[in-house]
Order: structure tokens, then sequence, then C-alpha cells
């Protein structure tokens, strides 16, 4: 998830679009869903199962409000004054209505789109930009194996929900414990894995779960999203160990421990680099 949080003169202008909020639901200790409608997204082309969008938020002393024009507050004013960025999964979505749905992980006042979630009333708006994307589950696998935290739990459930026929997967959900658990697809062709992090480091169990289930023998598609240090490790596990084909795997760090997100957007490619020279030098040895 790269969308650019400046835009430079190589990069398009993108106009925000708005959302009203039209349903509250605490899905499970640790998230609450928000659903929305949006006409900015009737008819949209959205064909794959990541979709997302980056959240506007307002900082805190800006002379301005919704609706206003990005380009030329990103022109005119100094960066702290621009809308501050957060992304975002959709769990459902439906172009016919213009209606989705977003699941926000909350950690008390802890964050920026989280505690605003917590606050959210029927008919407060939403302001983001896109939406993104660029996987789905292809026909030509016979099995997928997804895994992330709470933040990617809407990508994998939505591409566990549009499997190709006869496809099988295992997904791997890391959540804060065993009483955070959350409605998740139920099919014969799916094994949803709960990993419970029990105080353990984000990531931690997660990739020991992934590890555990090895390599599957049919013709696998993989789809690893969350904490970056999990990241890193299950990109070992994949392109070093197991030589698993690059273009076999989608695989990206949402979010990093210790960041904002604009801090590890900043980052990520410095990050991504590292670790292709890491698992070059690895492959080498």
């Amino acid at each position: 998830m790269t969308t650019p949080e400046v835009r430079s003169d190589r990069r398009p202008r993108m106009s925000p679009k708005s959302a009203e909020v039209t349903s509250i639901m605490r899905i499970s200790p640790d998230l609450i869903r928000l659903g929305f409608d949006c006409p900015g997204i009737i008819g949209a082309d959205l064909p794959f199962t990541d979709h997302y969008v980056k959240i506007l938020f307002i900082p805190q002393g800006a002379d301005y409000t919704w609706p206003y024009d990005l380009a030329e507050i990103r022109d005119s004013r100094p960066r702290d004054q621009h809308p501050v960025t957060r992304t975002y999964t959709f769990r459902h979505v439906d172009t016919v209505s213009g209606h989705f749905d977003i699941d926000f992980v909350t950690h008390g006042d802890q964050g920026l789109a989280g505690p605003w979630a917590q606050r959210a009333e029927i008919g407060d708006t939403l302001v983001f930009l896109g939406p993104g994307g660029a996987w789905s589950p292809s026909p030509e696998y016979e099995h997928f194996v997804l895994a992330g935290d709470e933040a990617a739990a809407p990508a994998i459930f939505a591409a566990l929900e549009a499997l190709p026929q006869g496809a099988t997967a295992t997904a791997y959900v890391e959540i804060s414990s065993e009483d955070a658990l959350f409605d998740a697809p139920r099919s014969a062709s799916v094994d949803v894995v709960w990993v419970p992090r029990n105080g353990a480091t984000h990531g931690t169990r997660l990739i020991e779960a992934v590890r555990a289930g090895g390599f599957p023998e049919k013709r696998t598609s993989w789809f690893i999203h969350g904490v970056a240090e999990m990241i890193r490790e299950t990109r070992r596990f994949l392109f070093v160990e197991g030589a698993v084909d690059r273009s076999d795997v989608s695989i990206s760090g949402y979010w990093r421990l210790g960041m904002t997100e604009d801090q590890w957007q900043a980052s990520k490619r410095d990050f991504n680099e590292e670790n292709e020279a890491e698992e070059r030098a690895a492959s080498r040895a």
C-alpha cells in the first residue's frame, strides 16, 4: 500500500471523496465496524479484494474544514497543515449502492483513526483518497495462504469470500487474545487459524504459525500483510528458505512498530531495498 503521502510534480493530483457514517457496530473488543454511504464510488470498477482508502484527517489547529481543495492546501500551506492520512482496507464494498464497511482497530486514546472511530456518530463525514488496490485470488492457483493481523483481516476475509471455484485456502489471523475473535468466512475449502498474541510482540506468533504450516504441495499463492517486522521474517522464510517464486507472493508491511504511518511510508522503500539485498546475499551463501 504505497500511495504517496505528498503530491510531487510527477504524481497526479487526487481529488478527495466524502462518505457519511450510516452504521456503527462493535465486532470484537478490539474492532469497530463503521458503515458508510458514498455516492462517489457508485459505478466504480473495484475488481480486487484488497481495496483500500487513505482517510484524510485535518490536523489540530488548521483553519479549514471539509469541503476543501486538497491540491490548493498542499501547494500553499506548510506540511504540518496538510491533512494527515491513515490507510484502511474495505471489509465490504458495494459499488451499486455506494456502501462500504471499514473495520477500525481501537486502542483507547492511542492513534488517530481508532479514537475517531470510537467517537463517530451516525451522520459524521469521512474524507478519503482512493480506492486503491491491486490483488485478488487468481484462478491459476489451487491453494492460497493468507496471513496478517487485524489490519489485514478485511483483505484476507474478502479474498476468502472470492476464492476461485475448487481452490482451497489457509488463513492465519493474528488477534490480541482468545477473547478477541470476530466473524470470519466459513467454508469447507477454508481453514481460518486464529493466532492470539497474548502479550507477545506483534507478528512474532504469526510468523511462527506460518512457518509451522510449511509449504503446500499444491500450486500456491501467498498474501502476507501486517507489521513490518513480521514481513521481514516471512520474506526470508518464503524467498530464501522456500525459494518461492516472487510472482506468487503479495507481501507488504502495512505498518511498523514505533512509527506513525507517515514515518513508515517515508522509510518503506529503504526497508524493502534492505530486505531484498539481505535475501540476495543469503541466497548466494
